[in-house]
């Protein structure tokens, strides 16, 4: 199927615009109250999606669709986007009935390197693209002198591809929390089978750093763990022949947010949110790797939960001699602490950490800084910091950044 371009000038408002085929509505236009709206229709559903724009008689928009992807242009400024499912109905040649000129043409989409480091600003804390774009959850990463945040690009507040999200893998960096670069995307959407990248984590390994994520599918189809590889920190390739699916032990759907550490015992450890289906307990699902390709489930979660609750978006690193497993309920985060690895976790007296919305750490200058997002009318948000330092017991004691 062509990649199409739809592009038109707002004369007059209100106007109106739609196309049939085999009796069945394809592409749907309507422009009124300064508002113009797209309803573009696929096989995936019967509902379609929607774009739609604040705009002004005599403005230019461009609708641009893409197997994977659909944008909305007014003035050459990129205003909305939707990730579509299954196969788009409207296809060149389809008929209009419109009160305004029309064109519809082939588009050739421009393949460009995008430069390690695309714009800067000042000040992450309360901080979100804008332009209707928002935080989601956080994935800081360590790296050298760097302070990298990763972080899901979300639209529509979760409601985007049918409430699938179609969440992306955003980046941006820092040497001193003041100035921040943004980087291109490390992990977007590719395919119309994706219905979200959900939460994960960043390790090294030789020479290469590798991304771990799941993508979920919906309609109950088991989630696959992915990877996306870097060879410098910055442009990442999604790696097409690794993948695998957690066992029928576990719920294979709502598998998700896998966090990569390499252990002391010389061995990759990953734990994933899911449930443990006999049981009915939320729980993380704990794999090893000895190359990080070949992975296997260990008999025993390293954590269970005492419900159905499912701890999202876990986290785990050493700090100050002690072991930390951290995930979320809810939204809050909880952490645990252990003298040793994988193992024997207590709950401390207070395990709540303060840093907003599903928060994640990285060691930076001898404190654990954590990432997290404020909502912002719904799910996702601004971006938050909250640095913590240890005391003698291994309490995380936490202060301003």
């Amino acid at each position: 199927m062509n990649d199409v371009k739809i592009s038109f000038r707002l004369a007059e408002l209100p106007c109106y615009a739609i196309s049939h085929k085999n009796g069945r509505k394809t592409l749907e236009i309507q422009a009124f109250d300064g508002e113009v709206s797209c309803d573009v229709q696929y096989d995936y559903s019967r509902s379609p999606l929607r774009l739609s724009a604040k705009v002004s008689a005599w403005d230019a928009v461009e609708l641009i669709m893409l197997p994977h992807r659909i944008e909305l242009y007014v003035n050459g400024e990129l205003v909305d986007e939707e990730w579509p499912a299954g196969s788009r109905l409207f296809t060149l040649g389809d008929s209009f009935s419109s009160m305004f000129d029309i064109n519809a043409e082939e588009y050739r989409a421009d393949e460009r390197h995008e430069p390690s480091v695309i714009s800067e600003f000042e000040n992450a804390e309360g901080w979100y693209p804008g332009n209707g774009v928002f935080v989601g959850d956080c994935m800081p990463y360590r790296r050298g002198d760097e302070y990298h945040v990763l972080y899901l690009k979300d639209r529509h507040h979760h409601k985007s591809k049918w409430g699938l999200g179609a969440h992306q893998w955003e980046h941006i960096s820092t040497r001193d929390f003041k100035k921040w670069q943004i980087h291109p995307m490390a992990v977007p959407i590719t395919d119309p089978s994706e219905g979200s990248i959900c939460t994960g984590s960043w390790i090294k390994c030789g020479e290469e750093e590798y991304l771990y994520y799941t993508v979920r599918m919906g309609r109950g189809i088991p989630a696959p763990i992915r990877r996306s590889v870097s060879h410098d920190g910055y442009h990442f390739e999604k790696d097409e022949s690794f993948g695998f699916t957690v066992s029928e032990k576990y719920h294979r759907a709502s598998a998700r947010d896998p966090k990569v550490v390499i252990g002391e015992d010389g061995l990759f450890h990953m734990f994933l949110t899911t449930s443990l289906v006999k049981e009915e307990k939320g729980c993380l699902a704990h794999y090893v790797s000895e190359d990080m390709d070949d992975w296997k489930e260990c008999e025993t979660p390293i954590y269970i939960s005492e419900s159905a609750s499912q701890p999202e978006c876990p986290d785990y690193f050493r700090y100050n001699e002690k072991y930390y497993l951290i995930f979320s309920l809810g939204g809050r985060a909880h952490y645990m602490i252990s003298d040793k690895p994988f193992e024997d976790f207590k709950r401390p007296d207070d395990p709540i950490i303060p840093c907003s919305t599903v928060p994640k750490g990285a060691e930076w200058n001898g404190r654990i800084i954590f990432a997290g997002f404020k909502k912002m009318g719904g799910y996702g948000g601004s971006m938050t910091f909250k640095a913590a330092r240890a005391n003698d017991k291994g309490e995380l004691v936490f202060e301003e950044l």
